[in-house]
């Protein structure tokens, strides 16, 4: 196809022109490499590359598919693909390669979508922000003296910059929603049970997790969702099946006037950056001039409490992780063989009870219960995605004094000490107070988007967040889809990465 410019298309597009025989899958594939060559030096979003299997797979793709021929990155956790390497981010997985699809992997495949490689994530995929050791940090687009986000912050990037039009993401505390943000992309976090998780898992981080896409377009999330949605009976949690189609929704705007309340105020009582308040309060207008009711209110939960359940359960995720390693390494774990911040999380884990386990679990219970009354009165609750800008690389790195800390307490293993003495929640709720809203859709389970809605005096992409009640994606694609016409949405294709030949 003469003229052809890959970059200029969404994932929708590029099929449609393969579907018309417009251009052919191996063209497309060439342009995805070549950008992934130009790009990743710089920005180091890709971490494994599939090009020979991508090009054996160009070849011969069914052109039937939703996505068919659209090159794909797909993320280095719980994304595993047959006989390729998944690491995790983590040097502790560098030998391991997985023994199946996992089934997210195998409802992507049918979409026609071509595997072209992996993304950077921050080990285990346990960061705001993706600096893991083993790989070295992934970089922001629209500057890359700053992060992309985490843990899907590979992905993030390699969208935002047109390495490719869509990548696998998965949200288990806002690792869709937080990358999303930094890098001006439209990211939805599924309601808890829409994906498939199996089959070596029933659930992840206790249902908190799921997966999905960061894309440039809404109808490219929508169109994936429809796709993967799933009833998995080896899952622990289940949702409706949503009955019409979510790409549907996107053409349609919302047919009724929405009540929708909207908040500026950290959870955690922290600041918040006056541009991410200045980003929801502009979309707030924007929705009064489009005829709905805004109000301005707090979601009727505790957000300390959340934040502190939120908390136990991470570390006992990490500490279950670390205990696993035994069935990679063949051994038991070591400090040396993982970060010593995963190292210290992990002990903190151990050192706590079934007890705070399961009490922490009520709450989110609670707060479930909580916003789905709430939502029967309003339709969305809208409010930053992240209380602050992106991070500069290396700024979240604890001290030097914090660093050597941890090194005697890991090698002591005084993690009981180290709870009892709150250091270690400490330092994960300093990280928390940078994106303290999103854990909330992730333990009630609810469905939850980020748009980019806003553009900072510093040229960044600011993101905002709407929730609605579970279940109710539609209604969060209806309304994206409306906004994403709106001149206040950020283009991504503005960023220099982007704008480059």
């Amino acid at each position: 196809m003469e003229g052809f410019v890959y970059k200029n298309y969404d994932g929708l597009g590029l099929s449609e022109l393969m579907k018309k025989k417009e251009v052919h899958p191996k063209e497309v594939l060439i342009e995805t490499i070549k950008t992934i060559e130009m790009h990743n030096p710089k920005l180091n979003a890709v971490i494994n590359k599939f090009y020979e299997k991508a090009e054996k797979m160009a070849e011969n793709v069914d052109l039937t598919g939703t996505f068919a021929g659209v090159p794909m990155l797909v993320k280095d956790i719980a994304q595993e693909i047959e006989g390729e390497r998944i690491t995790l981010g983590s040097k502790a997985y560098l030998n391991y390669k997985a023994k199946a699809d996992s089934n997210y992997i195998k409802n992507v495949r049918k979409t026609g979508a071509i595997f072209v490689g992996q993304t950077n994530i921050p080990e285990f995929a346990l960061m705001g922000i993706t600096e893991p050791k083993v790989y070295g940090p992934a970089r922001n687009p629209w500057n890359t003296e700053l992060t992309p986000g985490g843990s899907s912050g590979g992905s993030a990037a390699a969208v935002a910059s047109g390495m490719v039009p869509i990548a696998g993401a998965n949200d288990g505390g806002g690792s869709i929603r937080i990358p999303g943000a930094y890098c001006g992309l439209f990211g939805m976090k599924p309601t808890r049970g829409r994906t498939p998780v199996g089959p070596f898992y029933g659930r992840y981080w206790q249902g908190a997790s799921v997966d999905l896409i960061l894309s440039r377009s809404v109808r490219d999330s929508a169109a994936m969702l429809d796709a993967i949605s799933v009833y998995e009976k080896g899952a622990a949690f289940h949702v409706l099946p949503y009955q019409g189609s979510y790409l549907n929704q996107v053409q349609v705007p919302p047919d009724k006037k929405l009540n929708i309340a909207f908040s500026v105020q950290s959870p955690l009582g922290t600041d918040v950056h006056p541009e991410c308040k200045e980003a929801v309060i502009n979309t707030a207008r924007y929705l009064e001039s489009l005829g709905h009711n805004v109000i301005e209110m707090e979601a009727p939960v505790n957000g300390k409490k959340l934040s502190h359940s939120y908390l136990t359960m991470y570390f006992g995720e990490v500490a279950a992780v670390l205990a696993s390693l035994k069935e990679i390494l063949g051994r038991k774990a070591r400090m040396s063989d993982v970060e010593t911040t995963t190292w210290i999380l992990g002990l903190v884990g151990k050192a706590t009870s079934a007890e705070e386990f399961v009490l922490s679990l009520r709450e989110w219970d609670i707060a479930a219960m909580a916003m789905e009354n709430f939502h029967e009165t309003y339709d969305f609750y809208l409010t930053p995605t992240t209380a602050m800008l992106a991070a500069k690389i290396g700024e979240l790195e604890p001290s030097s004094s914090e660093k050597r800390l941890m090194q005697v307490a890991g090698n002591l293993r005084i993690g009981g000490i180290l709870k009892k003495m709150g250091i270690v929640e400490e330092v994960a709720e300093n990280n928390l107070k940078r994106t303290p809203f999103t854990q909330l859709a992730n333990l009630t389970g609810q469905p939850a988007i980020t748009i980019p809605f806003h553009l900072s005096k510093e040229g960044l992409p600011v993101g905002v967040q709407f929730m609605a009640a579970k279940g109710r994606e539609d209604l969060l694609y209806s309304l994206a889809g409306q906004l994403e016409q709106s001149s206040l949405w950020v283009p991504v294709q503005t960023n220099r990465f982007f704008k480059e030949a």
